[in-house]
């Protein structure tokens, strides 16, 4: 969630904000899930809107976000929080009862990225970690130390869309066989002394970092299985409300939603099959950040938001 969340007393409101608030379309007594916590700007907004009957969940990976949570939030009787992905929400009792709403702003929040010791930034040296969760999982650097060249290369080229993921693989093989990387300014270096010199405004580390953390994190598989957990969990009505930042999350939920609102076209070559019934409807087009947020929040200018509704059984789209 790149420039997700800001802090209670930041001027600067969550990724799209407004459009967020429309598309979840509170209902006072809603039951809603915030499956992103971050720094809690889009929960406080839908807070706002629920009364005393209604019930806010959150979930987050990060224990320092659960920790944000648990201060500003726990005291409200209408508020649950559970450390977590969002791809178990369906283990969760509180969901189980049906869901009016849910959030998911995918990525790494601003807090994240803007704090050395996570190790998300090759523009600020710390530990070459990258885990949204600390206690789970391997962190970057030991993947790096494990990986052969040929998995790197494809991390590279899968999660980062990296032209030259081969180079560096290869690159960073050859060094770790010296020193291993501990540090995130030291991979970033081996990373751009691997890379053509050219003209972009880009850091040449920028998508090889995107590439590992995705990976490390295993946002998209944890993405597919969140956005089927959030369709079967929301009640006929509810909304289903996503940010994503790059292409390969956006592809993910623009064709999960599209999957289960259009039939597939027809294939002469097979059997016919049982009629397609639609689960969801698309609410709009993919929209973006208004010129005036870029303004203000340039991290906002990757940013795409789908938001789709749950039908009723037999419904048509």
């Amino acid at each position: 969630m790149t420039g997700g969340g800001a802090e209670p007393r930041s001027a600067h409101l969550p990724v799209m904000f407004p459009q967020v608030m429309e598309g979840l379309r509170v209902v006072q007594d809603g039951t809603y899930l915030d499956g992103t916590f971050g720094r809690g700007g889009h929960a406080r907004g839908v807070l706002q809107r629920l009364g005393a009957g209604g019930r806010l969940l959150l979930m987050d990976k990060d224990p320092e976000a659960i920790a944000v949570a648990g201060r500003e939030f726990g005291a409200d009787a209408r508020v649950a929080i559970q450390r977590g992905s969002f791809a178990d929400l369906a283990q969760w009792d509180a969901v189980r009862a049906g869901l009016d709403g849910v959030l998911f702003d995918l990525g790494v929040s601003s807090p994240q990225l803007d704090v050395a010791e996570r190790g998300f930034s090759f523009g600020k040296d710390g530990p070459l970690d990258m885990r949204m969760d600390p206690d789970a999982g391997e962190s970057a650097a030991q993947w790096l130390a494990r990986a052969d060249e040929r998995e790197i290369a494809d991390v590279l080229w899968t999660y980062g869309e990296e032209r030259m993921s081969r180079r560096i693989a290869r690159a960073i093989v050859a060094r770790r066989a010296i020193e291993p990387f501990t540090r995130t300014a030291d991979l970033a270096a081996v990373i751009a002394t691997a890379m053509p010199r050219g003209k972009s405004d880009i850091h040449p580390a920028t998508r090889s970092f995107q590439a590992i953390r995705i990976h490390v994190n295993r946002e998209l598989e944890d993405l597919e299985r969140g956005l089927a957990a959030a369709h079967d969990a929301l009640k006929p009505g509810g909304r289903l409300t996503v940010i994503s930042f790059h292409s390969l999350e956006d592809r993910i939920v623009k064709r999960f939603i599209a999957g289960r609102a259009k039939a597939p076209p027809a294939n002469r070559r097979l059997p016919e099959t049982t009629g397609f019934v639609p689960t969801l409807r698309a609410i709009g087009d993919a929209s973006k950040a208004a010129a005036d947020e870029l303004a203000g929040n340039p991290r906002a200018r990757s940013a795409v938001l789908r938001v789709a509704e749950k039908l009723p059984v037999g419904a048509t789209a």
